[in-house]
This record gives structure tokens, sequence and C-alpha cells, in this order.
């Protein structure tokens, strides 16, 4: 026979006077937590009491009921009451609602309080944001509904962007399948199926932090700091329809662009209004692209004109910040560092006295009519005009040098110069270069060789830090200029030297988007425009000579050591001994042993110019097996066994991340470069000698992120 369940009674519920109400000591809660009990309040008086009281009677010593009622769940509310009561906004007799229990109960008055305030489940997250959405929709503002929950209106708008996640994200963090900072860096893509392809290509993976994820899902998009933006203007973009992306959650740098292709429509049309204006001072040509690659003007003359003067009134505010500087620097002589205010007006005079310095030039319409002007973004978005520059097709023609040979042996000592011609430039805009599909390499240990084109880029940025090196150590200049005229004079007769002392500037014809924004190439830019300012090129050859013997010794080995600099060639390329410009193999080795003879002799180091192993210059260029060579290298085999198993876009960019700052530098750019070049030949030849292993192209199984053209290089410089 089942036995009988027993049925239980609820407590009855009743308004009881607040007066009639005192809080229980047995009341388990000591420790404010939460909500303030003033904001309670509020919240009682806008919402009113959304839970009743737990109540007991109180007892007299007798045993009988005394009237009053204790409270041991609800000591809060009872608080905020009591606040409200003493505020005269709740009147002391007002009915409060009550759950009366029975003063006999054997339950015990603790269990009761304790019970209440353990078994309440705290609201998730996501249904809190919900919430605010529903109100949203509802028609509260992000104010009123930051005033309603005691919050600020930027917490509601955090909230607000949460819940807009992809629902399918939503609730993987509901079912805690991913962390509050995974779902945050969600919120900077609105693009729902997107953060679903984001969450499937991170979730096994061990790089899924935030950090990551940001990354992937903005990759499409440009910064708000890129110069294009800040060239055409962030209100411009959105006034045309851009949308841009913020990161409510941490700093974004003003966020992202999420129109790239608008974007670079508004810098063509605005690119394209500004030369339309220069091109109606009567230039020849303009050439207008968002970048031109560093020496872009090889081959051409640059017009000397006029310099516009200054005025009286110019003249005067120059000397006022003149003196102003001068009293700063005085008066803050003695200090250790100078106040924020007195080193951003220091700065902001240096501007203002640097616009002075670039003052407009006025040039002849003869000469206008056959020279022309680049147009281009600085650095820093602002328009870049290059006035003055003069094809070699445009130059009155002229007599070629004849060959020199020697009469006893035949050997041609001096080859006829051929005039060279600048092909002009195709309106691009500067963007992350285009990436082949990415294939899955072989899994060999084999370490493949480096592109060669890659590997002349490299000896293109290790050119150009050695000419700034030179043309820095006069001394050392000095040296190389009799040791080049020793070999000269005395008839020791070589081929590939790394110092070419006519001077020949070596072109750099094959190098790398990032070339002219390096350390080196500033360096050099800022030397040549303040030489040529001092410079008397346009007073006759007697004039210049005059002007050079007045100058002081230490001016002189400066001057010597710059000009000298130019001629610096530590470029790596493909041996052709039958070509008017080629070198041979042995050419080409002593020209590396020389151009390392250079980098020891003036300290040059790499990292310190500036260089670093970026996806864009290296590691998207290599295969995974030379990725992975760089990483132990230069951080360890720890970190190769945590990017061992990545695929090769996501391994490049790790790779990145993990050498950021470690100082390695790949086999071209290290001291011994010559072994970069070495034993390498032209691969149609029949009769040119092979390349080393890590020059010859890539296997087809490993393929890099690039398609790398191969293009014959284009040796300017003479024997």
């Amino acid at each position: 026979m089942a036995t009988a369940v027993q049925k239980i009674t609820l407590s009855s519920s009743r308004d009881i006077p607040f007066n009639k109400l005192v809080l229980s000591q047995s009341n388990v809660r000591r420790v404010k937590a939460g909500v303030s009990v003033d904001e309670l309040a509020e919240s009682i008086a806008r919402r009113g009491l959304i839970q009743s009281l737990h109540v007991r009677p109180v007892l007299g010593e007798d045993g009988t009921e005394t009237g009053m009622f204790e409270v041991p769940a609800g000591g809060r509310r009872f608080r905020a009451l009591e606040v409200l009561v003493k505020q005269k906004r709740l009147a002391k007799t007002a009915p409060v609602p009550c759950i009366v229990s029975d003063a006999t109960d054997d339950v015990l008055i603790d269990e009761v309080s304790l019970a209440e305030n353990i078994e309440r489940a705290p609201l998730h997250p996501v249904d809190q944001f919900r919430a605010f959405q529903a109100m949203r929709e509802k028609g509260m503002t992000e104010e009123a509904i930051a005033a309603a929950f005691f919050v600020d209106a930027k917490v509601v708008k955090q909230r607000l962007r949460l819940v807009s996640v992809a629902p399918a994200l939503l609730e993987i963090y509901a079912e805690d399948g991913m962390t509050l900072e995974q779902l945050m860096a969600f919120t900077i893509s609105s693009d729902h199926e997107r953060q679903v392809q984001v969450w499937e290509a991170v979730k096994d993976s061990w790089s899924k932090e935030p950090y990551n994820i940001r990354r992937l899902l903005t990759e499409t998009t440009v910064r708000a700091s890129d110069k294009r933006v800040t060239f055409v203007g962030i209100e411009a973009y959105e006034a045309a329809g851009g949308y841009v992306l913020r990161d409510l959650f941490q700093q974004d740098d003003g966020g992202w662009l999420q129109d790239p292709v608008l974007l670079d429509r508004l810098v063509n049309e605005k690119l394209k209004a500004e030369a339309e204006t220069i091109a109606a001072e009567g230039w020849k040509w303009i050439e207008v692209a968002v970048s031109f690659p560093y020496s872009h003007a090889y081959g051409m003359r640059q017009l000397i004109g006029t310099t516009v003067d200054l005025t009286e009134d110019e003249r005067a505010t120059r000397e006022a910040l003149r003196d102003e500087y001068d009293r700063l620097e005085a008066e803050y002589a003695q200090a250790e560092e100078y106040p924020d205010e007195v080193d951003a007006r220091l700065g902001e005079i240096e501007r203002l006295l640097g616009a002075f310095e670039m003052r407009p030039m006025i040039y002849e319409p003869a000469q206008m009519a056959r020279a022309g002007v680049f147009v281009s973004l600085d650095v820093d978005g602002t328009l870049l005009i290059e006035r003055g520059y003069v094809r070699a097709e445009d130059e009155a023609p002229l007599e070629p040098e004849p060959e020199i040979v020697d009469p006893e042996t035949g050997e041609v000592l001096q080859r006829a110069e051929h005039e060279t011609y600048h092909k002009r430039a195709v309106f691009t805009l500067e963007g992350e270069p285009a990436t082949a599909p990415e294939e899955e390499e072989d899994e060999g240990e084999a370490i493949k060789p480096l592109p060669e084109r890659l590997v002349i880029e490299l000896t293109a940025h290790r050119t150009l830090a050695l000419r700034d090196a030179v043309a820095n150590n006069p001394r050392i200049a000095m040296t190389a200029l009799l040791h080049r005229l020793v070999l000269d004079c005395f008839g020791i007769r070589s081929s590939g030297n790394a110092l070419q002392a006519r001077i020949n500037e070596v072109h750099l014809s094959v190098q790398a988007p990032d070339l002219g924004d390096s350390i080196p190439a500033q360096a050099i830019d800022e030397r040549h425009a303040a030489w040529r300012a001092d410079i008397p090129l346009d007073d006759g050859d007697d004039r210049l000579w005059d002007w050079l013997h007045a100058l002081d010794e230490a001016s002189r080995q400066a001057l010597l050591a710059h000009c000298l600099s130019f001629g610096v060639n530590a470029l790596y390329e493909r041996p052709n001994p039958y070509s008017g410009n080629g070198i041979s193999q042995h050419g080409l080795d002593r020209r590396m042993q020389e151009a390392d003879r250079l980098a020891r002799v003036t300290g040059l180091d790499l990292v310190e110019t500036g260089w670093k192993p970026t996806v864009a210059n290296y590691f998207g260029r290599v295969t995974k097996a030379r990725i992975l060579e760089a990483v132990r290298e230069g951080v360890g085999e720890q970190a190769v066994e945590l990017i061992g198993h990545l695929k090769k876009g996501e391994m490049a960019t790790e790779a990145e991340r993990l050498l950021a700052g470690s100082g390695w530098l790949p086999e071209p750019l290290r001291l011994d470069a010559q072994d970069a070049g070495a034993d390498a030949a032209d691969a149609g030849g029949a009769e040119a000698e092979t390349l080393p292993d890590f020059l010859t192209d890539d296997s087809e199984d490993d393929e890099p992120l690039e398609d790398e053209e191969q293009v014959p290089t284009q040796s300017i410089a003479a024997e």
C-alpha cells in the first residue's frame, strides 16, 4: 500500500505597517555587497517593492505575540524603506507586503535568512544584455536605462553592443564556451557571418586571444590613423556614406573604416583636384600617387628655382618665435625635463619655424614647360608636392661618352654611357599587397631557399643603411676613397667594387614598399636637402669651387662623406658577365666582401636602423621551414612548438609578433652577407653558375604568400 504524500502549507502574506517591523539580529548579511541601500531605495521609489519581506512575529516573555514583526530575510529592502521614511517619501505607517511565517516554526530563523541569500540565482550577463535591448526597442534611451539602473550611459552602450554579436556566439557565451573578453572582441564587426567564421577559425587554436580575434575581424578595414584617412578626413568619409566602427571596450585610435573602396575613391578624387590646381601653374606633366617608391626621381634633374622672400611681417614673426624659443630654453635650462605645456610650445615653435624654411619657389616659364611635378601623400597624411623634375628625354640631347679601350690588351676600360629613361608612374593607391590563395605546404623539415627578389630587396635595405653609415663616418669615407683611388692610380684593375668612386649613384631598381620610410632613407634625404640648400649650384663652376675651397675642414669631410656614400653598392644581383652592365660571380663576391668590411668599420647594425622582420618584408615571402628557423634562432625552440602546427598565413603573423624586438636578422642582412649572393647565376644560361641553396626559387609545394615577380636586375652603377 502506497504511503500518502504529506501536503505542505505555505506561509500567508499580508500588509504590515512599516513602524511595526524591526530588523532581525539573526540576519546573516553583515558585509555590504551589490547595489547600495540608497540606490535600492531609489529603485523602490521608481518601481515599488518587487519582492516581499519575510517576517516572523516577535513574542513576549510570556510567549504571546507583541504585535511587532522581525525581518530575517529582506534586510537590505528594510533598510531601503527606512531611508525613504527618513526622507519623508514614505509614511511611517505605510503598509509593506510581507510573508508571515509561524512564530513556533521548527525552522531556525537563521536558516531562513541564509537560504534566501544563497539560493538566489544571479542573472546571466546575456539576459541582462537582452533586457537592455528590449527596453531600448520599446523606446527608452541609453541615458534613461542608465539612470534607471544607476550605471553610466557608456555601460549601457557597451551592453547593447554586446547583444548585437551574432546570436550563435551569444549562445556559446551563455554556455560558457567563450569568455566575456572574447565576446567583447567580436563587437568591432557588425558582420555576423564573418564573426562566426572567425570563431570557427580560432576556437580550436591556441591563439584565440581577444587581440587575435580583433585582428582577423579588421584585416579588410582601414585604421583611422592611416595617412589616407588623415588626408581625406573621417568627416568627409562619413558624409559620403562610409561607416566607422569603434571599439567601445578599449582604445582604438579612432576606429576602423569599413569601406576601403570608398576611401580610395575619395583619396583619388581629392588628389586629382589638387593635381589640377598645380597643373594650372604651367608644368609639362603631373604624376599623382598615394605613395611613390624611394628614389622615384632617379635619372631626373631637379630645377633650382628662386625662393620667395619673406615679407616684413613674416620676418618679424620669425624673429619673435626665435626669441621666445631661446627664452624658454634659457628659463628651463637647469630643469631635468620640460613641463608638458612648455615642451608642447617648443614643439609648436619648431614647427612654425620649419614652415618659414620651406618657402615656395618661383620657376621660369621656359623651365616649367619641360619639367613636371610629383603629387603624393607624406607619411603624416599631408599633401606632398615635389616640383621641378626634368626627365632625361626632355633634356637637350648629349653626345654619349665614347668607349675607352686599352690599346695594348684591347680591354674595355670605360664603356659608353647610354641615356636612360624614367618610366612614368601609374596612379596606384597604397594598400596591402594582394596575396595568392594559400596552399598547404609539404611538411618536410628541409630549409627551402630564399627567393632571389627578396634577397635583392633585403640588400637594398642594407645598401641604404650602409650609405648612411659611411656618410656619418668621414674618416672611414676618406679611407674608402683613398683605397679606391690608389687601386685606379697604381693600375690595380678590379671589378665588382662596393664603392663606385666616380661617383655614380647606384639606383635601387628592386625595393620593398617600406624602403622610403626607413630611418636611413629619411636621414639621407634630410642631409641631402640641407646640403642642397647651402651649396651654390646655380652660380657656376667657379663659384662652387670657391665655396668648397672656403669650407672648414669638418664641413669638407662631412660633405665628402655624404657624396661618397651615394656610390656605396651592397646590392645582390644575378651574375651576368656578358651583359654590358652585368657583373661576374667574382665581382659580386668582391662587392659583398667590401660591403661587409664597410659595415664592420662603421659599426652598422640593421636593427638599430629600424629594420624588423614582418609578414610583408620577409615571413610572407619565404617557406614555413624558413619561418620556423627564424623563430628558433630568435626566441628559441619552445616558440617553434607553439606555431609549428599553424597554416602559412597564421604562422607568418605569429612569427612577426614573436620576433618583435628580438633583434633577429635574415642572412642577407647579417654581417657576413656575402653568403647571400655567393655562387648565384642566371638559371636560364648554360654557362652561368648555380645559385646557392637559399637563393634558388621556392618549390611549388611551398609557395610564398605573395607571387614573386622574377625580374632581371638592372645594374646602373659602372664597374
